[in-house]
């Protein structure tokens, strides 16, 4: 129904009024009689969430869990997280996939909107023997397609929840890094404090042997007590290059994490230093806040979001639609005449679009989104049941290893006196070679369980902060507008 005039008479702009009534009108009347929307659903989401913790550190405290490392009490290990979270490469392209999604929400906001466009042209021709002639038009374009069952308005929900997604699964890259980062820190500081332990067993052992070679020259102990004690002596060094390469490789991999090469950090973490230990004191929410503090947790729900609109979406482009255009221009034989006493060309178009057979193709894109639906749903179950499970499980390592630790350094201490006896009663002769050799194996082995459990305490409390949804602050959010 393009009604176009070109200096018409008034009879033909009468015409196109009442052609473009009768098309809008019967366009009305066409929608009021078509389905209603299909509108917005709540998302059925819910998962039976406890009341509390099954196990609850001993204290609470209310401070932030947001930069939970810093209550590590290790500077170097503040300083690499720092690092990781602007030079990681999986957080910048968080941090793209970000940009990216903010601008295809833009895009969508754009599109549900009226377009206006500007064109113009220059032609020349000639036919027969007629001189050549020259033609400038200039025009403006205009289009609009009203949202009368709300899919496109459903389309921009369903963008806005996917920049929001965006911005959790950054989020969610931060927590995971941070977290990542601790826990490799805290094992490069438990193996060098393990390797530290070997060597200190190490020199006992040598100075054991030294002793039984002395017995040996003397007649007072036999071949056999020396051939021990030298077989022990190199099982111990045999574990320490062992050691030294599981230390590099920690560092190599702290290296990458800041997004750094990986011999970048070698300087500054070859030195022994403690294992960062946390305080007992820990702000444990309930459930319910940690789920919704959780970046994982949220994303999920995004995508639940998202995933509905487009599925109301779909089900929209089931009905009618109307679009109204218009454009209006100038044509002159010259271009200065585009100024002046150029012809004024206008058109209106209102289209109405209505699907009558198609197949089934509509009604088969509305239960494709339904199935994306019901995933997103699951999905979102299944990050609610694993972010209660994280929580449940740290909670029951951290008291487990807390109890272990203490039974291992009483343990320790114990295997530290009976090997001290035990050299001295053996330089004095009053016991044979195979007691000392028993009791300095089982320092070794307390003493490196010791480290190995302390390593694991401090590492539980990073898991613990992290599946508490602890090492991010929400950004701004994006306009919804």
């Amino acid at each position: 129904m393009d009604q176009a005039r070109l200096h018409h008479p008034p009879g033909v702009r009468s015409l196109s009024k009442t052609l473009l009534r009768a098309s809008t009108l019967s366009a009305a009347v066409l929608l009021t009689a078509c389905a209603t929307n299909p509108g917005h659903q709540p998302a059925d989401t819910a998962v039976q969430i406890p009341p509390g913790w099954s196990a609850a550190p001993v204290g609470t405290d209310a401070d932030s869990l947001a930069g939970w490392w810093t209550r590590l009490g290790d500077q170097t290990l503040t300083q690499l997280v720092s690092e990781a979270l602007t030079g990681n490469t999986t957080v910048r392209s968080a941090q793209a996939a970000v940009r990216q999604a903010r601008a295809t929400l833009d895009v969508t906001r754009a599109s549900a909107g009226p377009s206006l466009g500007a064109s113009g042209s220059a032609q020349r021709s000639k036919s027969g023997d007629n001189p050549a002639g020259n033609r400038f038009q200039a025009a403006f374009d205009a289009s609009w397609e009203p949202d009368l069952f709300g899919g496109n308005a459903r389309g921009v929900d369903a963008s806005l929840a996917d920049a929001r997604a965006a911005e959790t699964t950054l989020a969610d890259a931060r927590v995971s890094l941070a977290a990542e980062v601790a826990v490799t820190y805290i094992e490069l500081r438990g193996l060098q404090q393990r390797l530290a332990i070997a060597r200190r067993n190490l020199a006992l052992q040598q100075e054991t042997l030294q002793i039984t070679r002395w017995r040996v020259q003397a007649g007072l102990a036999s071949s056999l007590d020396l051939e021990q004690s030298v077989a022990a002596n190199e099982q111990t060094q045999a574990q320490i290059p062992a050691l030294q390469a599981s230390v590099a490789q920690s560092i190599h991999a702290l290296s990458v994490l800041t997004g750094q090469p990986p011999a970048q950090l070698h300087t500054r973490l070859d030195t022994t230093a403690a294992i960062p230990q946390a305080p007992d004191a820990l702000a444990l929410a309930l459930p319910a806040d940690t789920l919704r503090q959780r970046p994982d947790v949220r994303t999920a729900a995004l995508r639940v979001e998202a995933a509905l609109a487009r599925r109301d979406q779909a089900e929209a482009a089931r009905y009618p639609s109307l679009r109204l255009s218009g454009s209006i221009g100038l044509s002159a034989l010259t271009l200065s005449g585009l100024g002046s006493g150029a012809t004024v060309a206008n058109a209106l178009l209102g289209s109405l679009s209505a699907p009558l057979f198609d197949g089934g193709a509509a009604r088969a894109r509305v239960e494709a989104q339904d199935a994306t639906l019901e995933q997103a749903r699951i999905a979102y179950q299944a990050a609610v049941l694993g972010a209660l499970r994280d929580v449940e499980d740290a909670l029951v390592s951290l008291r487990g290893n807390r109890e272990r630790l203490a039974r291992l350094r009483a343990a320790a201490e114990a295997a530290a006196n009976a090997e001290l006896l035990a050299r001295q009663r053996y330089g004095s002769g009053l016991i044979d070679f195979r007691s000392v050799l028993d009791t300095q194996r089982t320092l070794l082995s307390a003493q490196d369980s010791v480290a190995s459990v302390q390593a694991s305490l401090s590492a539980d409390h990073v898991r613990l902060y992290k599946a508490l949804g602890g090492g991010w602050q929400p950004e701004p959010p994006v306009d919804d507008r």
